[in-house]
């Protein structure tokens, strides 16, 4: 498994040290570059779990606004450069670009698996971006307090490391459709709407987001772009997140926990659980 790395540790257990052999979750740069005819741009570096890189590449891009159609895509591939070792041909994934390159984001994609905002010049205007609230969608709250435990039953990584975030989506009846995880909690959210993106299933109207962690604003902004109207976590939002939910019309769903929820935004669009009254009328 791509996403993982066996190492030697000392663990103390039993009131005794042993040397034994551990899975931590990999990770590793990977260099994004736009290629058109013999014109080339690099986007920068991110840290990332090695797998599924064209997704994360097509997926930072449309949520970049970079590219807003599959079809503006020739290809994506590692860099073939025969001048570079093999070693570090693997970090490098090319996209091929049917048009001329784009102008660049306004940003630099750092050495980070951590916040996708950082290295901007300022928060993005969502508006600029042609970013529109996606239709609203109701759902049973029930139905939501299940979601934890099929994301982590699919968590294939997290459990072999204990190290990665996960982004996770759902269709209206709760059934999963498609996870991906990562070091970094905005890639694996990337991998999941370049999966999306490539395949041509944007926009995603009638599914439900679950990610692992905290819903931060660079999160909601990405889950906004690629149309999903519930997003949910098994943590806390921020105060940004909240106001971006609030703004745009998604049900901002926090602290998602097995019989426990936090609403946000979007409180009349969550029903009440199965048999009760609905105390909000």
């Amino acid at each position: 498994m791509r996403g993982k790395a066996r190492v030697r540790v000392a663990r103390l257990e039993g009131g005794r040290w042993r040397e034994v052999r551990d899975e931590v979750a990999a990770e590793a740069p990977l260099e994004i570059r736009l290629r058109y005819r013999d014109e080339v741009a690099s986007l920068g570096v991110v840290l990332r779990t090695p797998g599924q890189d064209a997704e994360l590449a097509a997926g930072l891009l449309y949520t970049e606004g970079l590219l807003q159609d599959p079809k503006e895509v020739l290809a994506i591939a590692p860099c073939a450069d025969g001048s570079l070792p093999p070693e570090a041909r693997e970090g490098v994934i090319q996209v091929f670009l049917r048009h001329p390159l784009p102008p660049p984001p306004k940003r630099h994609l750092a050495l980070t698996a951590a916040c996708g905002a950082c290295g901007r010049e300022a928060l993005p205007d969502l508006g600029k971006l042609g970013l529109s609230p996606p239709p609203p969608l109701a759902v049973d709250p029930d139905l939501l307090l299940a979601l934890p435990e099929r994301l982590g039953e699919a968590q294939r990584l997290f459990r072999a490391t204990g190290g990665l975030h996960a982004a996770a989506l759902f269709d209206r009846e709760g059934r999963l459709v498609a996870l991906r995880e990562d070091v970094g909690r905005h890639n694996a959210l990337d991998k999941l709407i370049g999966w999306a993106f490539l395949q041509g299933k944007l926009p995603l109207h009638d599914h439900i987001l679950l990610v692992s962690g905290r819903a931060g604003y660079e999160l909601l902004v990405k889950a906004v772009a690629a149309g999903i109207p519930v997003f949910c976590a098994v943590s806390a939002p921020t105060s940004l997140a909240v106001a971006l939910a609030q703004a745009y019309g998604l049900t901002l769903v926090g602290f998602l926990r097995p019989g426990r929820m936090n609403v946000y935004a979007g409180r009349e669009r969550v029903g009440p659980p199965r048999g009760l009254p609905n105390p909000c009328g």
